[in-house]
């Protein structure tokens, strides 16, 4: 069972992070750590395969880093090549579909990890199923592995280039044999990576903040339909599609990234700061504290106080300690949960008016439990200020979103949200207002980002049975 706290209820979930190392003796160490500060992108499962040129040497299993990965464990992971994988499952979880996924092919041992979704990957599915594949895993991931393994190129590059000619939607894609490293980005760049170096390694991660975890320096983002293939002949660059229009995923800067990452050379925090400030902008309030909800919206919080003049306070704290699977049998149980995983500071909020920012709204009961905390705790108003805009729309390219039908913005105007989450006021930060906040250049469409979930404009093609999923 996935986490049923609060957060996973009403939260967009990110589907996983990526991380390779090539050319450092210590690679299956580095992973270790660079996993470690990509956590946050999936705490379902975790796995490391290295390679000497050799062989390869598997590890994954389900739960955090720490729980898949003791040092005996990375002492067997010998090798200057690795490539790991941090999976949160918006599909089947389970130990079979935790990655890197690894398959004997005709000319030896694959490894393959991603990060992302297909958007054709049912169909893609069902034909590989109707000429006679056998799938074991519930994964796009494999999906791309059998395509690979079908073709008959020459080289496994061209094989990859041929593979992923099948494939539409978002992936971040690491490939590895005993031979060579290949890492690949989705002709939309949907999903972040960027490249790294520590001494004569070359380093790959979703995030850049993994980079000072290992002590890496940030190089440079992997393009937009970029291969990249690293063998002992050196680095290779070259393109496997025509670069489509960048697409970012808006909620890199306001939900999914640590803070301390840049994505696309803009740092994390100082974007939410900025819509923070934009957020005040745009719907201002009197009030005598503000509070943003633990973690990912404290800096849009503290941008919003700022602006406004009002003292930013930990209104919320939240427990770090409770276990991911907590155990909510019944409704009252359930309830009672939001109080475990988050408490309300009664000497800052009681007898105050109160604005509490949050990044999002999905389905819209966090938020309801999360006003009625602070009231619990004598707040006399909440105002709720979100840094984003409504959440209109499901997410095919790799975020765990509701159907539509679950979406609360997607079915109720501001006002009946206001009063559905039980605050004094509400609003949203508009499209507009986060686009130049976050701050990337004008001269892309959408400033280059993906804003699917806010309006509906989905940058690749959207296969029709996905769309009759999401609408349903």
């Amino acid at each position: 069972m996935r986490d049923e706290t609060i957060f996973s209820l009403d939260k967009l979930n990110e589907e996983c992070g990526i991380f390779a190392v090539y050319g450092h003796p210590n690679a299956a160490q580095l992973t270790y750590y660079g996993l470690h500060a990509l956590q946050h992108r999936g705490q379902e499962s975790a796995g490391i395969v290295t390679t000497d040129g050799r062989f390869f040497r598997v590890h994954r299993g389900e739960g955090l880093v720490n729980e898949v990965f003791q040092n005996k464990t990375i002492a067997k992971l010998t090798g200057d090549v690795a490539i790991g994988h941090v999976r949160y499952a918006a599909g089947g979880s389970g130990l079979a579909n935790a990655q890197p996924l690894v398959f004997n092919y005709v000319d030896g041992e694959l490894a393959i990890a991603t990060n992302g979704n297909l958007v054709n990957g049912s169909k893609l599915r069902r034909e590989l199923e109707k000429t006679g594949s056998i799938l074991q895993t519930s994964t796009d991931t494999e999906v791309i592995a059998h395509f690979i393994a079908r073709s008959q190129k020459e080289t496994l590059v061209e094989r990859v280039k041929e593979a992923l000619h099948y494939v539409v939607g978002a992936y971040a894609l690491l490939i590895l044999t005993n031979d060579e490293l290949i890492v690949a980005l989705d002709p939309h760049s949907l999903r972040p990576l960027s490249m790294g170096m520590l001494g004569d390694a070359y380093i790959f991660s979703s995030e850049t903040c993994a980079f000072d975890t290992v002590g890496a320096e940030f190089l440079r983002d992997i393009e937009p339909g970029e291969m990249l293939v690293l063998n002992r002949e050196g680095l290779q660059t070259t393109s496997f599609a025509q670069p489509e229009r960048r697409s970012i995923c808006s909620f890199e800067y306001i939900y999914f990234a640590r803070p301390d990452s840049d994505i696309s050379g803009i740092n994390v925090h100082a974007a939410r700061k900025r819509m923070g400030r934009r957020l005040f902008a745009e719907a201002p309030v009197e009030a005598d504290v503000v509070t943003g909800v633990p973690d990912s919206s404290i800096s849009a919080a503290i941008g919003f106080a700022e602006t406004a003049g009002i003292p930013y306070e930990l209104g919320l704290i939240k427990n770090r300690y409770v276990g991911r699977t907590f155990i909510q049998p019944t409704q009252e149980l359930r309830e009672q949960g939001v109080k475990m995983k988050l408490s309300a500071v009664r000497k800052v909020v009681e007898g105050k008016r109160v604005v509490m920012v949050d990044d999002s709204i999905v389905r819209g009961t966090t938020s309801r439990r999360i006003v009625n905390l602070l009231r619990e705790a004598g707040a006399v108003e909440v105002h709720v200020r979100i840094s984003s805009p409504p959440v209109n729309n499901p997410c095919f390219y790799g975020i765990d979103t509701a159907d539509r039908d679950q979406l609360v913005a997607a079915n109720h105007t501001v006002e009946e949200i206001r009063k559905l989450i039980n605050a004094d006021s509400l609003a949203f930060l508009s499209i507009e207002g986060m686009l130049e906040a976050i701050g990337r250049p004008s001269t892309e469409h959408n400033r280059g980002h993906c804003l699917a979930c806010f309006n509906g404009e989905y940058p690749t093609a959207i296969e029709q049975e996905k769309v009759v999923e999401g609408n349903k």
